[in-house]
């Protein structure tokens, strides 16, 4: 091996390590911070563990009504932008529309330039007419509107790359043109789906800015809004309490993460008809 690949190997190796160092740290005090009843802002191991943080974020009531509201926004969002883009992803994919890959392109470029933060007013202006300030549903068709181009984007790959001869195939079987979607397509496309799915859940979960303007009420705010419950006086965070309240925020993305690695992770997609 030559001396300026040893040089970028050992550089790669250090850039490497670096970054992870940096993922590392959060992480570790997030995992030890909420078990230290006298928890910093170092990471240290808690003498002794203890589970009194727990049980005092989850003897506030709002905070955990503002897990079960962000459990209902995330799986909502994640179910309607999932089935309407499947269905957007179909139709562009099979339909002979013209400039279908045109309409496509813009509208993954204009939700991509036009975020969420500047489309705000007229968005609440849309909402407020609709009757829907202050609801769950509000916030999830807000959210699933957002996230509909890029998810249509994604799926539009997995049903282009399946051939028109699994249709044909169903439809020499007697299957009716409504039967495609629900019983040929989607079983094929099923790893495209549930990255979506995982994709839209994690980001409509760790959303603030959104549910915080169309949400008034206390009893509807998410998480992500009630982790302010645990900030002093002095806008300060109460770490201890945050730090566990961070921890239970985190733990449903994080087992919803692994299930669907072991479930769909480094499986074959699509295949050829016998």
């Amino acid at each position: 091996m030559r001396g300026r690949d040893v040089a970028a190997r050992l550089g790669f190796v250090f850039v490497t390590a670096v970054l992870a160092a940096l993922f590392a740290l959060p992480t570790l005090w997030l995992l030890t911070a909420p078990f230290n009843a006298r928890a910093t802002l170092e990471t240290a191991w808690p003498q002794p563990p203890t589970l009194s943080n727990f049980r005092q974020v989850l003897a506030n009531h709002d905070a955990v009504t503002g897990l079960l509201n962000s459990a209902l926004q995330a799986t909502g969002s994640m179910l309607l932008t999932t089935a309407v883009a499947a269905l957007a992803a179909y139709a562009l994919s099979r339909a002979r529309i013209p400039g279908a890959r045109v309409f496509t392109a813009l509208l993954l470029m204009f939700s991509s330039v036009i975020g969420g933060t500047v489309a705000m007013v007229p968005i609440y202006n849309i909402i407020l007419k609709m009757g829907l300030i202050d609801t769950q549903l509000g916030v999830i068709l807000v959210m699933s509107g957002g996230l509909l181009p890029t998810a249509i984007f994604l799926l539009l790959d997995f049903v282009n790359g399946l051939p028109r001869s699994y249709e044909e195939s169903a439809a020499v079987c007697g299957a009716r043109p409504w039967q495609y979607l629900p019983q040929v397509i989607v079983p094929l496309i099923r790893p495209g789906l549930m990255v979506v799915g995982v994709w839209a859940f994690v980001g409509v979960w760790g959303s603030f800015l959104t549910p915080y303007i169309l949400l008034r009420s206390n009893r509807n705010l998410p998480a992500s809004v009630q982790a302010y419950q645990f900030y002093n006086d002095n806008g300060q965070p109460v770490l201890t309490l945050v730090s566990a309240y961070s921890f239970l925020y985190v733990l449903p993305v994080l087992l919803l993460y692994l299930w669907v690695n072991w479930k769909y992770g480094f499986r074959f997609f699509g295949g050829i008809k016998g």
